[in-house]
């Protein structure tokens, strides 16, 4: 593990409740025989982040008694039928007073993203002000680093659905665009008919 890594803390969110899946939590989802958190946590452990936060919400009980998380961070959200926004905000202040440098950013439910497209962001980073993105054919995409000077801009605007779209828009000329297109597919698990994805 680099020095600059050693700074760097995944963020894993968690906490959705899976509507659109009959309410099913996406954290609890099977893939290759295990919750679909344990497989996202082993993503970013495999990409090289020493430290690891996992901000849970729906069933976050559950998810503890069933997904094997050692040497985890667990934050929970209870706001999280607020979306995303309130775990990124949840996630972040956890953070905060680590000694940590920045966040990468990653949601649980994209199986398609491995460990070579979160090592490709990680490697981008060049400080607190760092401010870093996976890009899908050019399309902004996760994961995404955030530098710890941006944190307090994030979580002001962090609401609803949207989580950092609205900062990294403001922003968006100081996003550096990392290309991952060819080592992963970064397709969400949000409907009945995305489950064939998983394994």
């Amino acid at each position: 593990m680099t020095d600059n890594q050693g700074r760097i803390a995944g963020l894993l969110l968690a906490a959705g409740g899976g509507r659109r899946l009959g309410g099913r939590p996406k954290a609890l989802l099977e893939h290759r025989g295990r919750p679909l958190v344990e497989h996202a946590v082993g993503v970013l452990r495999a990409a090289g982040c020493g430290r690891v936060h996992v901000v849970l919400g729906a069933q976050a009980d559950t998810v503890r008694d069933r997904a094997e998380l050692p040497d985890c961070v667990l934050v929970e959200n209870p706001h999280w039928k607020q979306g995303m926004g309130s775990s990124l905000r949840a996630g972040l202040a956890a953070l905060a007073g680590t000694g940590t440098r920045a966040a990468l950013v990653s949601l649980v439910d994209q199986p398609g993203i491995g460990p070579e497209a979160v090592a490709r962001v990680l490697a981008a980073y060049r400080g607190e002000w760092s401010l870093i993105s996976a890009a899908y054919d050019g399309v902004r995409g996760h994961p995404v680093l955030f530098g710890a000077a941006h944190w307090a801009g994030i979580a002001a605007s962090a609401t609803g659905d949207q989580g950092a779209r609205a900062y990294l828009k403001a922003h968006e000329e100081a996003i550096t665009l990392v290309e991952c297109g060819d080592v992963a597919q970064p397709y969400d698990i949000d409907t009945e008919a995305d489950l064939i994805h998983l394994e």
